[in-house]
């Protein structure tokens, strides 16, 4: 072989290598598909709200639909799959089928997400995961309420209403797992069922937050309405 043609038949290996990796790497799940990524995106549907039943590690048309409700309300591209992009809007991480690692950091979406994470981390570090998320939802349960600003600035920004506002400690860096407690906080999971209030009440002496009515404890916190 001439030193010409085995230059050619390296670069179309090469090309040709650079076109297969992805597909040897890529985890997609969709009907039909089995395991435990499978399980993983359905406990992280269930939690949300989009798919009622058991994590059962099928993919079938109740998954599907769940995920095409999940692409629609996340600006995706609604085609009922899980790939890359749905994958790291969960926060999973899908397994390749070579067994790398595709998809899913515990990354920053939106400037929303940024700041939800830095308010759980200032205010729930010390927190389980349950914990921090149901600190995010509370922020998000306030948005949604007609009581508070409709906006996630708007709420942790109220005057008076977070100490870590005032404090400067809403300006520290969140580590990765109140991150996500922010992203599963945004895409559903709410812990507190509702609630719009929390405090520990062994690091307050505020009398008003008191007479709120609790409906549940996580961790150090009373969460209440």
């Amino acid at each position: 072989m001439t030193r010409t043609r085995w230059l050619a038949a390296l670069l179309a290996a090469v090309m040709l290598a650079a076109v297969l990796a992805p597909c040897a790497l890529a985890a997609v799940l969709e009907l039909g598909s089995k395991g435990s990524d499978v399980t993983k995106v359905q406990k992280k549907l269930i939690q949300w709200g989009y798919l009622k039943g058991s994590a059962d590690g099928s993919y079938g048309p109740k998954t599907k639909a769940a995920v095409e409700s999940f692409q629609r309300k996340n600006g995706l591209a609604v085609d009922g799959r899980v790939g890359p992009k749905t994958a790291a809007a969960m926060g999973v991480t899908l397994s390749g089928g070579s067994g790398g690692a595709v998809a899913a950091s515990a990354g920053i979406i939106s400037a929303d997400h940024r700041l939800l994470a830095r308010l759980v981390y200032a205010e729930a570090r010390g927190e389980t995961y349950k914990g921090q998320v149901a600190v995010a939802a509370v922020v998000l349960n306030r948005v949604a309420s007609a009581s508070f600003p409709n906006t996630i600035s708007g709420v942790i920004y109220q005057s008076g209403a977070f100490s870590c506002v005032s404090n400067g400690s809403i300006n520290k860096t969140p580590d990765s797992t109140a991150i996500r407690a922010a992203l599963d906080a945004l895409n559903g999971w709410d812990p507190t069922g509702g609630c719009l209030y929390y405090y520990n009440p062994k690091a307050t002496k505020d009398k008003w937050i008191r007479t709120r009515t609790v409906k549940t404890v996580i961790g150090n916190h009373y969460f209440a309405v």
